[in-house]
């Protein structure tokens, strides 16, 4: 059968025995009378311890006499064991680490980080508000709703009704928590591990050294949680002594996108603030409950309506209870000097105080007990005067009880608002310096070259580290606790709302700037790391070409096939020239867009320089090139004409001394002389085909001016002025042919 009463139906060890067998797989041996019970207890127990589960001050009496609070821890240590330690021992071996929490607060920071709102810090106030279950879902299975949809719920109990639902539906979780408990100002804690446990079992369990090494650097009470949530709750709805207030300041939260340090910055939305009552308030309401008890105690109550025995068993117990409760007061550690001990030091004593105010009754009732004996006059004088001293005994303990714990309260109010406000005034100081920080690095320039970019993205990078460090003491004013009194409670409330508003508007200014700076940090670094190198590379090239151009000889040329070649890298030279010519244009594009992200004067006159440096060189050597080719050119046609003079001088002498006609003619019947191949070059053919034209022109010119000179007179007696002529007109016929067939050579090697 199930389990109905867990403090009852574990007391004879059977159940509990039964438990084992379904984890461990063994069935084990039961009895039923007591000594079985504390056997099988016993039993239970000593399997428990060697099955390495934590067991503390917990025997098998309290387990059979139903202690609720040892078989409360029993569990628990069974369930931390078996559900919480066996899902994540993998995980734990593989990160050498043996805090199953820590693990797993870890996990959770490093799926929820891109999630602005939330900032898991415990497993207790970081999920009231619904959004870490969502985005801890959400990061795995996306698909499965729409986050803005989340964000725009107003409810807690909406948002978490929201996550448990799903959870439900699509990973098969079953709904171990209700959303009425969860969303309360502190959850309890190990409701919670379980239920982010079983999540963890069927999400990806991938947690990085970096998520846990900056869980290590949160406060230490943040992991620790807050304990006596219940009682808590219960002593605030019972007592009405304090009262709870959530402030939320809207802030935007910056988060930093960079390969450098991770996006860690969250401000302190959200931010709650426990206004409790003073010292001096729960004191006077405090002695006016006892009071009432007390005057309640002296009226005496109907007459038979108690006994000497019943009296004598319930100052028993209460005097048990006193002398544990003292030895609670006496057992809670010195106040500490760190924030976050007192802030848990201050809570476990709120839970302190709640196990007086419920027991503060029985101490009543035992008074009123103990009157109404004096009161019937029943008692013999010993027994009376007994009474009496026990009366006077309980009440003395009782005050100096509730008086003792009342002081330690106010030392507590008094040196955690001290630390509070020390923090405050910390975080006050921190944001003026950076605020100042910020300002001076805004106000120089960026640039004005690499090495000037690259110092101020590690200088930034310094700042990243600084508001990691900050987001400590952020992450410590997630929850303040704020004593106020009767008279300045409203505007204390509202001075420390204004405060919080302003210092969180401040942070999120801070982390909005760096982020801002850091984006545009590393944009002006690429493109100037792009720019340098595109302009580095052109420089080589253009040294390079320079060199070419300065290298090629113009003048003192042996023959015509070595100004050919000079003549053809000249041209393939000035081919690369116009190839090249949009690089130019890609570097003053790239220099204009690297302005626009700097606007930096300097900057802008540097690279400025730099493009004129490239735009007179290049110029330049296009100016070199041009005057080399001119030369090499005229060059080769000075040698052209040369050659052709000799030519044309030779054949008239030899016509000239032939003596008959037969052989004027035989000599115009032979072929003609071989015609020269003429040198081809690539894309300046055709600017060198009308520079050959207009040489052979020349030569034409120059030939017939010889013709026409006093050697070739009419006097001359060999040969007459016709035969002459028509020698002339052959070799005319003959240069013609030269240049058509060049003519018809050039378009079939370029078409």
């Amino acid at each position: 059968p199930p389990v109905e009463d867990l403090f009852s139906d574990l007391c004879d060890g059977r159940r509990l025995l039964e438990l084992l067998e379904g984890l461990i797989g063994h069935e084990l041996e039961k009895g039923t009378s007591r000594v079985h019970s504390l056997n099988n207890v016993n039993r239970a127990l000593q399997i428990l311890q060697k099955n390495n589960v934590d067991l503390v001050n917990i025997g098998a009496a309290d387990i059979v006499d139903g202690n609720h609070k040892l078989i409360l821890g029993l569990i628990w240590s069974i369930i931390l064991h078996w559900q919480v330690k066996d899902v994540m021992k993998d995980v734990m071996a593989g990160l050498q680490q043996t805090n199953s929490e820590k693990i797993l607060l870890s996990w959770v920071r490093q799926n929820t980080r891109q999630y602005p709102q939330v900032n898991v810090v415990n497993f207790s106030s970081s999920w009231n508000d619904g959004l870490a279950f969502n985005a801890l879902i959400h990061s795995h299975r996306p698909e499965l709703f729409d986050w803005s949809a989340v964000e725009k719920k107003t409810s807690a109990i909406d948002r978490l009704e929201h996550a448990f639902s799903k959870a439900e539906q699509h990973l098969g979780i079953e709904r171990l928590l209700d959303p009425e408990d969860v969303a309360v100002s502190h959850p309890d804690k190990k409701s919670i591990i379980m239920y982010v446990t079983s999540l963890f079992r069927v999400l990806p369990q991938s947690v990085s050294m970096e998520a846990i090494q900056e869980v290590e650097s949160l406060p230490s009470a943040t992991t620790a949680g807050v304990s006596r949530v219940t009682t808590e709750e219960h002593y605030r709805i019972q007592t009405q002594q304090r009262f709870s207030q959530q402030i939320t300041v809207s802030v935007a939260q910056g988060r930093v996108r960079s390969p450098s340090p991770q996006p860690r910055y969250k401000s302190y939305a959200y931010t709650q603030a426990a206004y409790v009552k003073s010292p001096e308030q729960k004191r006077r309401r405090f002695t006016e409950q006892v009071r009432e008890e007390l005057q309640r105690g002296l009226s005496p109550l109907p007459p038979g309506s108690t006994s000497l025995e019943s009296y004598q068993a319930s100052l028993e117990e209460v005097l048990t209870w006193l002398l544990s409760a003292e030895d609670g007061l006496h057992g809670q550690p010195s106040i500490s000097t760190h924030v976050e001990e007192v802030k848990e030091q201050f809570h476990m004593h709120e839970g302190y105080m709640v196990e007086l105010t419920t027991h503060q009754g029985s101490v009543g009732r035992v008074l009123r007990a103990g009157a109404a004996l004096l009161a019937e006059g029943n008692l013999s004088e010993d027994e009376d005067s007994e009474v009496r001293e026990q009366m006077n005994l309980l009440n003395s303990r009782w005050e100096h009880l509730r008086v003792a714990s009342m002081e330690r309260q106010n030392r507590l109010h008094e040196v955690l608002m001290e630390l509070q406000n020390k923090q405050l005034q910390q975080l006050t100081e921190w944001l003026d310096v950076t605020e100042a920080r910020i300002k001076k690095i805004s106000a120089q320039p960026l640039g004005p070259d690499l090495e000037d970019i690259k110092h101020q993205v590690e200088e930034h990078k310094l700042l990243q580290e600084d508001l990691e460090m900050e987001q400590v003491r952020v992450n410590s004013l997630t929850h303040m606790v704020v004593v106020v009194d009767e008279n300045t409670g409203d505007t204390m409330t509202a001075a420390l709302e204004s405060k919080l508003q302003v210092l969180g508007d401040r942070w999120a200014a801070i982390c909005r700037w760096t982020e801002e700076r850091w984006i545009l940090l590393q944009e002006i670094l690429l493109k100037w790391q792009h720019f340098t190198n595109e302009q580095c590379l052109f420089d080589s090239w253009l040294t390079q070409k320079e060199e070419l151009v300065r290298s090629t000889k113009t003048s003192n040329l042996k023959d015509q096939a070595e100004m050919a070649a000079c003549l053809l890298r000249l041209s393939a030279l000035k081919g690369e020239l116009e190839a090249k010519l949009p690089t130019m244009d890609k570097l003053c594009s790239m220099s204009q867009d690297l302005l626009f992200s700097v606007k930096n004067k300097e900057v802008a006159s540097k690279l400025e320089a730099r493009l004129d440096s490239f735009a007179q060189r290049w110029d330049r050597l296009v100016q070199n090139l041009e005057m080399n080719i001119s030369q090499l050119s005229s060059a080769a046609g000075a040698t052209k004409q040369s050659e052709a003079t000799q030519s044309v001088t030779e054949t008239v002498t030899k016509v000239t001394t032939k003596e008959k006609v037969s052989a004027w003619r035989h000599t115009r019947e032979s072929p003609p002389p071989q015609k020269k191949r003429p040198v081809v070059v690539d894309s300046e053919l055709r600017k060198r085909f009308d520079v050959d034209f207009t040489e052979v022109h020349s030569y034409m010119t120059r030939g017939e001016a010889i013709l026409q000179s006093p050697e070739f007179s009419v006097s001359r007696k060999d040969g007459s002025l016709q035969e002459l002529h028509d020698k002339v007109q052959v070799k005319k016929k003959q240069k013609k042919n030269s240049l058509v067939l060049n003519v018809r050579i050039i378009p079939h090697r370029f078409c």
